[in-house]
C-alpha cells in the first residue's frame, strides 16, 4: 500500500503543481495582455492626436489662404477705384457721391479683410496687411479731399498724392524678391524695423 499511497501523493503533488503553475501563468498572461492592451491604446491615441494636429494645421493653412485671397481681392477692388478716379481728379472734376461712397466702402472692405487675416497670422503677413490698409486708407482720404476741391481754379497738390504711391504694393512685390523695410511706405511703422 505504500506504493499506492506514494503514487497518489505524487499525483496530488503533480496536480497541485499544475494548478499553481496554471494560476501563475494565467496571472502573468493577464498582466501581459493588460500591458499590451494599454500600449496599443496609447499608440492609437498618439496616432489620433497626430492625425488631428495634421488636419488642424491643414485647416489653418486653408483659412490663411482664403484670408490672403480675400485681402488681395479687396485691395484689387480698391485699386480699381483709384485707377478709375485718378484721371478724373487730375482732369479737375469733382468726385460724385456714388464714387466717393464706393471708395469709402472699398476701404472699409479692405480693413475688414485685414482684421480677418489678423486672426490667422502669421505676424509678418499681418504687418504687411496693416501697412497696406493704412496706406490705402491714406490714399483714399487724399483722393476724397482732392476730389472735393472745386474744379474751377483748383490747385490740387499732387505731391501729397504721389508720395502715397497708388500701386506701391504691386510695385514692391514686382520689384524684388528680397524683403523691404516698411520705410518704403511714407508714414508707416518703419521706426519699428518690421519687415514686409
Amino acid at each position: 500500500m505504500s506504493d499506492a499511497i506514494g503514487t497518489v501523493v505524487s499525483g496530488v503533488i503533480a496536480f497541485a503543481a499544475a494548478i499553481i503553475g496554471a494560476v501563475i501563468a494565467g496571472r502573468y498572461a493577464k498582466h501581459g495582455a493588460e500591458v499590451g492592451g494599454r500600449n496599443a491604446v496609447e499608440a492609437a491615441l498618439a496616432q489620433v492626436h497626430g492625425q488631428a494636429a495634421a488636419e488642424h494645421w491643414q485647416w489653418v493653412r486653408s483659412q490663411r489662404h482664403q484670408s490672403y485671397a480675400a485681402l488681395i481681392e479687396a485691395y484689387a477692388a480698391l485699386d480699381d477705384v483709384f485707377t478709375r478716379v485718378t484721371p478724373e481728379i487730375r482732369g479737375g472734376r469733382r468726385l460724385d457721391g456714388p464714387t466717393r461712397r464706393e471708395a469709402h466702402e472699398r476701404t472699409l472692405e479692405l480693413q475688414a479683410k485685414t482684421s480677418l487675416m489678423a486672426l490667422w497670422g502669421p505676424d509678418e503677413a499681418n504687418l504687411m496687411a496693416y501697412a497696406l490698409t493704412e496706406k490705402s486708407a491714406e490714399t483714399t482720404s487724399a483722393l476724397l479731399r482732392m476730389g472735393s476741391v472745386s474744379a474751377a481754379g483748383s490747385s490740387v497738390d499732387w505731391s501729397t498724392f504721389s508720395s502715397l504711391g497708388v500701386g506701391w504694393w504691386k510695385r514692391m512685390l514686382a520689384s524684388s524678391s528680397e524683403p523691404e523695410r516698411l520705410s518704403v511706405i511714407p508714414g508707416s511703422r518703419s521706426a519699428s524695423g518690421f519687415w514686409l
